[in-house]
Formats: structure tokens, sequence, C-alpha cells
């Protein structure tokens, strides 16, 4: 399973804050862990994702990335995470109200690690069928589309 990184309040992410801290310390060591070079990354269009060096580096070091060429304009429709499973974390995480980052913080920890695998198994298998629905589309938001 994957996981998640928090990143501290008040931090700026930058490019450089991205690929350091973020991409280079966390994420790439996390991935490779899970799935050695077997993956596909794809992010959205962030500011520090678009950056020239950061494209740069993930052109090397993700075996098979998918770059802002091929990024949607509005890529929520496309991205796991976001159609499916941060809405259930959500729902999870604020059934009652938070008291403070720390709250929030374990909350997001004890909930990420309760989420199955057969969740995000079939989020990921969700993935064809709305890029196909999406080129039907001519890009427009799914979700009248997919109800």
């Amino acid at each position: 399973m994957f996981g998640y990184v928090l990143v501290e309040p008040g931090v700026r992410v930058n490019g450089a804050y991205y690929r350091d801290v973020l991409w280079k310390q966390q994420m790439l060591p996390a991935i490779r862990r899970m799935s050695g070079n077997l993956f596909i990354f794809q992010q959205d269009s962030a500011p520090a994702h678009r950056e020239r060096e950061t494209i740069e580096l993930l052109r090397r070091e993700a075996p098979d990335f998918i770059g802002p060429d091929l990024w949607p304009a509005n890529s929520s429709d496309l991205n796991p995470v976001d159609y499916r499973i941060w809405r259930l974390i959500q729902e999870r995480v604020y059934q009652t109200a938070i008291r403070d980052i720390d709250d929030l913080k374990q909350r997001l920890t004890r909930v990420w690690a309760e989420l199955k695998q057969s969740i995000v198994d079939k989020a990921i298998e969700q993935w064809r069928p709305r890029l196909r629905t999406c080129v039907r589309a001519k890009g427009q938001h799914l979700e009248q589309l997919l109800n």
C-alpha cells in the first residue's frame, strides 16, 4: 500500500522543497520500498510540480513518469486519490470535530493505516474506464457522466 506525506504548518512548498524534501527524501524512497522501480507517477499542475527542474528530476527518477504534456487541465477526475480515496479518508477523519493539528495527524495516520488495500485497488481499476470517459467527454468534468 502507498503512504502519505504530511507537510508541517507554515512550510512553503516551492519547487526546491518539493524536489529536495518531499520527493527525494520522502516520496521516492517510500515508493521504491513498496514498488521497486515498477510504478507510474503522475501529478497535478501545482506550481512546484511544473517547474523545469522538477520535471527533469521526475523524468530521471520515475521510470514511467507521465509528463505535463499529458496532464489534463483538471486531473481530479483521473486521480484515484482525488476521485475515491481522499473522500473516504475525509469522511472518517472528520466524523467529529478536530481539536488541534496533533489530533488531525493522529486521525490521518489511523485512518490511513485502516484503509484496506482492496479500496485502493478498486480505485485504480476505475482509472482506465474514467480515462476513456474523459476522452469521450472531450475533457469535461466527469462526475455527471459516471453517476
